[in-house]
């Protein structure tokens, strides 16, 4: 069974998820329809980091997934053996 620190980590967690989820999908699909002299545009970004941002943590990602990849790969390799 998970601990209380447990479950409000992981809470904390899904409500970051909720709330980033939310404001990415306003700031794509609902801002476009809303007037851009409108006081909600001064809360969001400019819409260039709409794609810069998920490109660069996409690339972000990969490379940590590939040095966890090399360093695991690294620790795990036997010596070689030497013959005679």
């Amino acid at each position: 069974m998970a601990t209380a620190t447990d479950q409000l980590v992981g809470f904390g967690l899904v409500a970051f998820s909720l709330v980033l989820f939310v404001y990415y999908t306003l700031w794509i699909i609902v801002l476009p329809f809303i007037d851009s002299d409108h006081g909600i545009h001064q809360y969001f970004l400019a819409r260039e980091y709409a794609v810069i941002i998920p490109v660069v943590a996409g690339l972000l990602l990969l490379l940590f997934i590939g040095v966890f990849i090399m360093i695991v790969m690294w620790k795990s390799r036997k010596p070689a053996k030497k013959s005679d």
